[in-house]
């Protein structure tokens, strides 16, 4: 059976990737595929586990290395209990978030640098590579005040807290943004940008193009 194919949604919180993987996953499936959907941090039951204390803002004095740790501890389990079995048996894979989210949030916001990311990424992830990464970029102002958003309206309604991320101050942010374009950059042929405060028909129209030509080299089945 032919391998599947993994593609990843990157950018920062309120950059609307999970509406797109959403509006992806319905158009794969009106067209009889039917993809693996999962998400970082989380996506397993000790992946949901990580995630609460990594997103939570009590966590506020985690050890920027213990927060790497713990990011790839996360993946680690992921690749080995949903995206391995899943590309193994020829599916499609949607993964809100991968690897270049360590190297933008931990090596670039938190100044821990690419090079260690990297080399976890190999000793720890078997080095998987997406064969697709869709980088969402609107403005950084924007996609600050959608997330924080968000992040309170999920407070309000369940009591859970995710926003310790949010509560970085904008230069945090800056080295984000500024090392995803560094990875887009060193890697064009993999990721996709698609920037600009677009709408949301707008941003889906380019991922379907992006996906549909991926798809048709890459061929597999489901």
């Amino acid at each position: 059976m032919p391998r599947g194919l993994l593609i990843t949604l990157e950018g920062l919180d309120g950059s609307g990737k999970t509406t797109q993987i959403r509006r992806l996953a319905a158009w794969m499936q009106r067209r009889s595929l039917t993809p693996a959907i999962t998400r970082q941090p989380g996506g397993t039951p000790t992946g949901d586990r990580i995630r609460e204390l990594l997103l939570d803002s009590r966590s506020a004095g985690l050890a920027p290395l213990a927060e790497m740790a713990l990011m790839f501890a996360d993946r680690a389990q992921a690749i080995s209990e949903v995206i391995e079995p899943a590309l193994a048996a020829g599916k499609i894979v949607l993964c809100d978030r991968f690897t270049d989210s360590t190297e933008a949030y931990q090596g670039g916001g938190r100044e821990l640098g690419s090079a260690t990311v990297l080399e976890l990424h190999r000793l720890l992830c078997g080095n998987l590579q997406p064969d697709l990464t869709l980088l969402l970029l609107p403005s950084l102002d924007a996609s600050l005040a959608r997330a924080r958003g968000r992040n309170q309206r999920v407070l309000e309604t369940t009591g859970q807290d995710e926003s310790r991320f949010e509560r970085e101050q904008e230069e945090f942010y800056r080295r984000v943004w500024q090392k995803y374009r560094e990875i887009a950059a060193r890697e064009p042929n993999r990721v996709i940008v698609i920037e600009g405060n677009l709408a949301i028909d707008e941003v889906h129209e380019q991922i379907v193009e992006a996906v549909a030509e991926r798809i048709l080299a890459f061929g597999p089945k489901t």
